[in-house]
């Protein structure tokens, strides 16, 4: 399998260029970083909480230390005899100095998977591609739960996959490729699935040779072990009972999702064999088309997931197949492209929570989310062929002519082409989801993860605000707060029901304005409230503060919630959720000058002007009625805003296609290396 057609080209001629070269040695450098970072949560961790699955071999009770049988040990061991067998001398070697020699090992192998699936790309690939493509891969493979969880719990899961990458693209010779799979088939029995597809891609050889391989390392383990072997495969059915609880979300396989639905028994056990042969057979049938299409790390990819979805138990370390189906090329245009890699990078790399909102009617979704990304990868997803004139030219997104912005005064405003074709839904929602999650994850995290973590530095940091505001002579807040709860309580109640419903449901309904009505304004204001509220969350954790509600001592009434317990705060249902000591800068102000400023810029009635310039006035009166703001944390938020909008103008396509006299006024942009193919967006 490792032929000519996979052999990578020596590339155009010339010195890469400079940008290039700076780029490749930033993305070497945050591979190695994130290398460190996995080293050092592994070594220090205490040795009873680290590399678990590796103490069931070498702890006081593990494998090594029971002499009946494999999986008597207290913390069942789950893997084949052959695996046991062959990794026994490995761990009496790290039982002296457990997870060193054990961690360096895994990271070596990382390293490697990540620079054999970049040279497995399918041709042909750019220059630029080739020389970014193994610090992405090795990246994203550092960033991935099963990679993550195989150095934490100290698994093995990492050997089958590279093993397999290893016999399809870089031995030579169809009998070691069978070798290889077989082996790695004898670690982890689903990986026999790469046999059919060897058999159907013409590679009967091999085919045959990882059928036999498989059948000698298991018969000379049967013969090592009789008992753990009879025990695994017959009284276990091939490992499927040795799990403690299959129907626990980390079995993201279809045995495992039955159980989650409440199926079990004869029926469980009926339609998970129905399902399992139907994905099986469907899936095989796909990865042979695109092997002989010549995209054969997408075709190895889709048979892993085929193996992770049929297999009775597929923990969260076993489910790197899924991970190198990125390589596929899904959608017929350009700003669709990216969508497909980006949820399988999320939903390997982020948890569940991150990705969907907790309601109950999406828990089987979020309960399956791998799995579902596996079967789709296996059966659904349309990914093109090599033969496709879309392959490599998809269709471009189209703009209007160049027209400067209204008010091309304001200095926050770009002039911009409008764009014809709105970016990929999808993928704008659940973006804005693992946005807000990492907003919320930061604003505890800020705190040390819990609330009152941080209460002397923010009551500290709040004393020095009101200092510089008594300074300044514009420490307003004590007098609006009690002016309004003592002599207003309609100001107060309508500022109470402001401040808690507006904050989220303002920004929401002007990006789904934009995004209808005004596609290209809508890339310009959502990079720019992006950016500010990445800004936002620095200062959150640079510079946790109180509110003037959390400060004792200052007299402050707070309307919202009621009066409170400093040692304990109460705001309602966000109590344990979230961090209010992160006012600084002031989001609610900040995104609702935001909105202001797009409402003002950008709608045509001079009412909806009125509205949206009355919006941010009503927020900042809101949070320091209400004394959940400082002042000065309203001009945090202005800042932070400002900053955004002139961050997101070089975001802009500068792009300019000259307009063939007698064309229409539509544009296309074009790369000027591919201009005679039609163009592309890159």
């Amino acid at each position: 399998m490792a032929n000519v057609e996979h052999r990578r080209p020596a590339g155009p001629a010339g010195a890469v260029t400079g940008r290039t070269s700076v780029l490749r040695a930033g993305l070497w450098l945050i591979a190695a970083v994130l290398a460190a970072r996995q080293l050092v949560a592994v070594l220090s961790t205490p040795r009873g909480e680290r590399l678990t699955d590796l103490e069931t071999w070498i702890g006081p009770h593990g494998v090594l230390h029971v002499k009946d049988s494999l999986y008597d040990t207290p913390d069942r061991f789950t893997g084949t005899p052959f695996s046991g067998l062959v990794l026994k001398p490995f761990s009496r070697a790290a039982e002296q100095a457990l997870g060193w020699g054990w961690t360096f090992g895994s990271l070596a192998l990382v390293v490697v998977l990540g620079l054999v699936a970049a040279r497995a790309l399918p041709q042909p690939v750019s220059r630029r591609t080739s020389l970014l493509a193994a610090p992405v891969a090795i990246s994203l493979l550092m960033l991935s739960l099963p990679v993550r969880n195989a150095f934490t719990t100290g698994q093995t899961s990492i050997i089958p996959v590279l093993l397999v990458l290893l016999a399809c693209f870089t031995v030579r010779g169809e009998r070691a490729c069978g070798v290889l799979i077989g082996v790695a088939a004898a670690l982890q029995p689903t990986v026999l699935l790469f046999a059919p597809l060897l058999w159907f891609t013409g590679r009967r050889r091999a085919a045959v040779s990882s059928a036999v391989t498989f059948a000698a390392a298991t018969a000379l383990a049967w013969a090592a072990m009789p008992h753990d072997s009879w025990t695994y495969w017959v009284h276990h059915l091939a490992g499927a009972g040795l799990a403690t609880n299959p129907a626990a979300t980390a079995n993201q396989s279809l045995h495992g999702m039955l159980l989650r639905f409440g199926l079990e028994g004869p029926l469980e056990i009926g339609l998970f064999a129905l399902l399992g042969a139907a994905v099986a057979v469907l899936g095989l049938r796909r990865a042979v088309t695109y092997a002989r299409d010549g995209q054969l790390l997408l075709a190895v990819a889709i048979t892993g997931c085929v193996a992770v979805a049929v297999s009775p138990t597929t923990w969260q370390h076993q489910l790197l197949w899924v991970l190198l189906a990125v390589v596929g090329r899904v959608g017929k245009r350009a700003s669709d492209r990216y969508m497909w890699p980006v949820l399988v990078v999320l939903a390997l790399t982020l948890p569940s929570t991150m990705l969907l909102p907790e309601m109950t009617f999406l828990a089987p979704v979020a309960d399956n989310v791998v799995l579902i990304a596996a079967l789709a990868a296996a059966c659904v997803v349309p990914f093109l062929s090599r033969a496709s004139p879309l392959y490599d030219t998809p269709v471009p997104t189209e703009y209007a002519a160049p027209t400067p912005a209204r008010w091309s005064w304001a200095p926050l405003v770009p002039a911009w082409r409008r764009v014809l074709t709105r970016p990929n839904l999808i993928l704008e929602l659940l973006l804005i989801r693992v946005g807000y999650s990492a907003y919320q994850q930061v604003r505890l995290a800020a705190t040390g993860g819990t609330i009152s973590g941080g209460r002397a530095t923010a009551e500290a940091h709040g004393r020095q605000i009101h200092s510089i505001e008594q300074f300044l002579h514009i420490d307003i807040e004590h007098w609006v707060n009690h002016a309004v709860f003592h002599h207003a309580p309609w100001l107060k109640d309508f500022f109470n029901f402001y401040y808690t419903s507006f904050h989220f449901v303002v920004p929401l309904s002007v990006l789904a304005v934009l995004y209808v009505r005004r596609p290209a304004a809508y890339r310009w204001a959502r990079s720019a409230l992006g950016l500010a509220t990445l800004l936002a969350l620095i200062g959150f954790w640079a510079y946790p503060l109180a509110p003037p509600r959390l400060m004792p001592g200052l007299g402050f009434i707070d309307t919202v919630h009621g009066v409170q317990d400093f040692s304990q705060p109460d705001y309602g249902t966000l109590t344990q959720l979230t961090n209010q000591y992160a006012a600084m800068p002031s989001l609610h102000f900040g995104w609702s000058l935001w909105c202001g400023v797009v409402i003002v810029l950008l709608a045509r009635r001079w009412w909806v002007k009125a509205l949206g310039a009355l919006h941010p006035l009503f927020t900042v009166s809101a949070i320091i009625a209400t004394a959940n703001h400082w002042m000065l944390d309203a001009v945090g938020g202005a800042v932070v805003v400002a900053v955004g909008f002139f961050l997101a103008r070089p975001m802009r396509d500068r792009r300019r296609t000259p307009e063939p006299a007698g064309e229409s006024a539509r544009e296309t942009p074009v790369s000027s290396g591919l201009a005679k193919a039609g163009g592309t967006e890159r």
